[in-house]
């Protein structure tokens, strides 16, 4: 069946469609709020950023999901998935408007992290419920090409969501006043998230409940055995581990790039002192990355049937190895973007790929953990490449070194799966 006549059935599938418009506008405010975060942290007239305080903004974001990622996992196999999208949209939207309250007070950094991580951090309960949900809406011969559009569509509106906070910026005076308003654009769009869950059943994506379920207390209190059965469950499934692995390390070559970005933009490819024009070239970045992504939703379900899911991750490495030095390692500006677009199609279609290896071959007892700790490794993997890159680049962002060493990340990725798959095709299972 081709893609658009898959693309057609699901989207008369009610629940899916209705499941879509959820991760739409959750994304959508995602990629505003994003935006603002980058405009104040880097691109701020008033901040003089660097490599290391990049980085640092991405550990206070980041890192902490590594130690509540787990119960979000716990706790999504235990609540309604359709509650989860509701109420944790509703109190993104909440947290929004303090966040922009605080921007307007000229906060101490610390206060201003915080509020950002409380909103960030809520957003490991949306998008790991959203992943674990699908199967439930989509029959298993389309999820391949369901995971192709949610999480693409997912991508392409936090890109449009990141153009709208841009066209704030340019209508508004730089300074907070543009950056709490930009915040609250987001929050108005979280609240519409909030609220279009409610158009699905409050059963409709699982889990299955005994009776009630356990009370919060109960269900915090068994984190530490529900991690232990969460990893015993994935060290069973050789296929998922693997698929795992290989798109961590993918993730950590990207971390890396996007520091790298952040900072030509800034200081590389603009007067420094002119912070919006650093901040339209990052969206302009940002845009060309979401049309590689969009590029990648087509051609995934076609390249995963022709290659097998392990060949495609890996040729998506691969490509990336082979393309990365001679797009990067002129650091200028028009081979960087056609990196960031060539970058967006092989990270996008290796990440379509991986979901769905991780939703067909993890139960969906188990999904929402797998899920859980599948979002903590990339964050782990994305605020460790930041740590990595403020070591290594100089405040323009100008570093062969870094460069090299990601395309030679990629290449050893492509060869553990391909080598992985040819010693243990039958038990792997890679290949679709």
């Amino acid at each position: 069946m081709s893609v658009v006549r898959d693309l057609r059935v699901l989207l008369r599938l009610p629940h899916f469609r209705r499941l879509l418009v959820v991760r739409l506008l959750s994304q959508l405010s995602d990629g505003v709020f994003q935006v603002a975060l980058a405009a104040y942290v880097v691109f701020s007239p008033e901040q003089q950023a660097s490599p290391g305080a990049v980085a640092s903004a991405m550990a206070v974001l980041l890192l902490p999901y590594s130690l509540f990622g787990p119960f979000t996992g716990v706790l999504l196999d235990r609540w309604r998935r359709r509650q989860v999208l509701l109420y944790c949209n509703l109190l993104r939207a909440a947290l929004s408007c303090g966040t922009a309250g605080l921007i307007l007070l000229h906060v101490p950094d610390w206060l201003f992290y915080l509020a950002a991580l409380s909103v960030t951090g809520v957003n490991r309960f949306v998008l790991a419920g959203l992943s674990a949900a699908l199967p439930r809406v989509v029959d298993a011969a389309r999820l391949v090409t369901a995971n192709s559009l949610t999480p693409t569509a997912g991508t392409l509106a936090a890109a449009i969501g990141g153009g709208a906070a841009f066209v704030v910026h340019l209508f508004v005076p730089a300074g907070s006043g543009a950056d709490a308003a930009t915040v609250l654009l987001g929050g108005f769009l979280y609240l519409c998230a909030g609220l279009s869950s409610l158009a699905l059943g409050r059963d409709v994506l699982g889990p299955e409940l005994i009776g009630n379920g356990p009370r919060l207390g109960a269900a915090l209190a068994s984190t530490a055995r529900g991690l232990t059965d969460g990893l015993a469950h994935l060290r069973q499934r050789p296929t998922a581990r693997q698929a795992l692995t290989a798109m961590t390390a993918m993730r950590f070559c990207y971390g890396a790039l996007t520091v790298t970005l952040l900072m030509l933009c800034r200081y590389a490819w603009s007067d420094p002192s002119d912070s919006g024009a650093g901040l339209a070239l990052l969206g302009l970045a940002v845009g060309i990355s979401a049309a590689g992504f969009f590029t990648a939703a087509i051609i995934t379900p076609w390249a995963t049937v022709r290659f097998g899911t392990a060949g495609w991750i890996a040729g998506c490495s691969a490509a990336s190895a082979v393309l990365l030095p001679p797009l990067a390692l002129t650091f200028t500006a028009t081979p960087m973007l056609l990196a960031a677009f060539a970058l967006g199609i092989t990270t996008q279609g290796a990440k379509i790929a991986t979901d769905t290896v991780m939703q067909t071959r993890v139960d969906d007892d188990y999904r929402g953990r797998v899920f859980s700790l599948y979002d903590v490794a990339f964050n782990v993997a994305f605020v460790g490449a930041a740590a990595v890159a403020a070591l290594i680049l100089p405040a323009d962002g100008r570093s062969a070194t870094l460069v090299l060493a990601l395309s030679l990340i990629y290449a050893a990725v492509a060869a553990g799966v391909m080598r992985v798959e040819r010693l243990t095709p039958e038990e792997t299972g890679l290949r679709t």
